[in-house]
């Protein structure tokens, strides 16, 4: 096992392994600022996991690892917009796609309480603002998940506190999170390392502008896994903001990063995996150097109806991805799913999403995009 010095690694699907194996407490990897124990200033901390009393296959021996990923998830906005029956049941008509060796999701809400350090003032104007009660975390965990990204635009509505108490909900069930500053999250699946860093272009996150810091980042996180996917929140927002161009995008004034140029460089410095959300709706994807870059998952939940489900922005899915642990690709998979009445991840019998994300990788990526029967199944386009 390739792993920093001051690793440990958090057991993928700890809590369904509980009866195998003696508990046990790992450290999810902050930084250089980890020193063992407690939390740090920048995210990380001891998670809960399970070890199966037989020895892990080292990673030449184990078999390719399955990884699934979706875009926006927003559980409700507490106190008044929360989903039926309080989320009972919220992923249950999706959990059979999201079912993998690692499944992760953008948490894009903090699960907290009211912290009174909200950021809209009560004279704001097209300022958004969520937050779920912190049990709410039982559902993404009852849904499949096992590891969150926060670092987006919505992550530190509530403030430090808020990002605080997010952290701890996700630990209290025995869920991953990555996202902070310097937060490299080491997964061990079936004795494969998988390394996640989660970027945006906000303070409270890795790097998504700065693109020699992140690449420092990535390159890290290379050296303490076998296996490193980047989750990011990237590109402006909008119905009208499918296509992906060369260039920095703009949303409200923000610089929202240079999506092509910042997931090619992420591979350059070691990732296999870039998962992109953030324009709240659906993009193409692509293949740089025999690795997948997903430039926008989409909409995945808007409970309490949340997020528009108007045309395009209600439609997102999941992504299935296989890699050999040294990030050979084995196989792929999109699942088409839209926001139901009720803002809940919906499986779409028409593949409005499958069909639109097929469209776009040709337009956008006409050489490198990646290719998409019928059936979802993802494919590396052909040497020309």
């Amino acid at each position: 096992m390739r792993a920093h010095s001051n690793t440990l690694t958090f057991a993928s699907h700890a809590r369904r392994l509980l009866a195998a194996g003696a508990l046990l407490a790992v450290l999810v990897v902050a930084g250089c600022g980890a020193t063992g124990s407690g939390t740090t200033d920048s995210g990380g901390a001891w998670q809960p996991g399970a070890s199966s009393s037989a020895p892990a296959p080292s990673p030449t021996e184990a078999a390719a690892v399955s990884l699934t990923a979706t875009g926006d998830i927003i559980l409700g906005n507490a106190p008044n917009r929360l989903p039926p029956k309080d989320g009972e049941g919220f992923f249950d008509e999706v959990r059979p796609e999201l079912a993998a060796d690692l499944a992760m999701g953008n948490l894009e809400e903090p699960l907290t309480v009211d912290t009174g350090t909200g950021k809209c003032g009560e004279n704001s104007t097209n300022c958004y603002q969520f937050r779920a009660p912190p049990e709410y975390a039982a559902h993404l965990r009852d849904g499949g998940f096992d590891l969150l990204n926060l670092a987006n635009n919505h992550g530190n509505d509530f403030g430090a506190k808020g990002l605080q108490n997010t952290r701890q909900a996700l630990e209290q069930y025995e869920l991953a999170h990555t996202g902070a500053p310097d937060q490299i999250t080491v997964v061990d699946v079936r004795g494969v390392q998988v390394a996640v860093a989660g970027f945006s272009s906000y303070a409270w996150s890795n790097p998504l502008t700065d693109i020699p810091a992140a690449k420092q980042v990535v390159t890290k996180a290379a050296e303490m896994a076998d296996l490193v996917v980047v989750q990011v929140h990237m590109g402006a927002e909008g119905a009208d903001k499918t296509r992906v161009k060369p260039g920095t995008e703009l949303y409200l004034g923000e610089n929202r990063g240079d999506p092509v140029r910042f997931a090619k460089a992420m591979i350059d410095a070691g990732a296999d995996l870039i998962v992109g959300h953030g324009p709240h709706v659906l993009r193409g994807m692509e293949f740089y150097q025999g690795r997948l870059i997903a430039y926008s998952l989409g909409n995945f939940a808007g409970g309490g109806n949340t997020l528009s489900r108007s045309g395009r922005l209600g439609w997102g899915g999941v992504l299935k991805v296989s890699l050999q642990p040294d990030g050979t690709w084995v196989g792929g998979s999109f699942a088409s799913t839209y926001l139901n009445g009720s803002g809940l991840p919906t499986l779409d019998p028409d593949d409005r999403g499958l069909g639109l994300v097929r469209e776009l990788s040709g337009a956008d990526f006409p050489e490198t995009g990646a290719i998409f029967d019928d059936l979802g199944k993802i494919s590396p386009p052909q040497p020309g």
